[in-house]
């Protein structure tokens, strides 16, 4: 009678490990799943930017001829964008981007015939809507990172996450340079 009360308690400890084993699986698998789809909203968001960048570009650089670096800067940050392969690649570019469009923004004040250019308005209120919305979607990534980074990190479920291969996400964070103000100068 003793040994039936030991095995039925071994046994409902070993039920309870296994039903926790896979609850927490299963809700690591759902925070990375989040992840990656607020990884696939922000790169849906910067797609939308390097789209509108062309335009906003050819639309200022006929009226700015003298100004090609810094037209050369953003063709080469975009060039950057497309190659990232990883979340840091992708946010070293994505400042880069940031940089020289602040470059270029910062021109154009000193272009009062551009600044009243229909199109151009147009393109830099698209361009400043998209700026919010990559913001407000690095915002989402980074949460839901924060919540799987947790979860790979909190015992037990730690213990889940190193045997079946749930590792850390990088967060989407800025360059150490990226709140420094670009200098401009014309009197180059």
């Amino acid at each position: 009678m003793k040994n039936n009360k030991v095995l039925l308690i071994v046994v409902g400890l070993l039920a309870a490990g296994v039903i926790y084993g896979f609850t927490a699986y299963n809700g690591l698998v759902s925070k990375e799943a989040e992840v990656e789809s607020q990884w696939a909203t922000v790169e849906s968001k910067l797609q939308r930017r390097y789209d509108l960048i062309p335009n906003l570009v050819n639309s200022v650089q006929g009226s700015m001829e003298q100004e090609k670096e810094v037209f050369g800067n953003i063709t080469e940050a975009r060039s950057k964008m497309a190659g990232a392969n990883t979340v840091k690649e992708t946010a070293e570019a994505s400042t880069e981007m940031e940089a020289a469009l602040s470059r270029l923004l910062v021109v154009m004040e000193n272009y009062p015939e551009i600044k009243s250019n229909e199109n151009v308005q147009t393109l830099m209120t698209q361009l400043e809507g998209t700026e919010n919305r990559i913001s407000v979607e690095r915002d989402r990534y980074n949460k839901a990172v924060k919540k799987y980074n947790v979860s790979t990190k909190r015992f037990p479920s730690s213990l889940i996450a190193s045997m079946t291969g749930f590792e850390s996400k990088d967060y989407f964070e800025a360059d150490e340079g990226a709140a420094k103000v670009p200098e401009v100068n014309f009197n180059k």
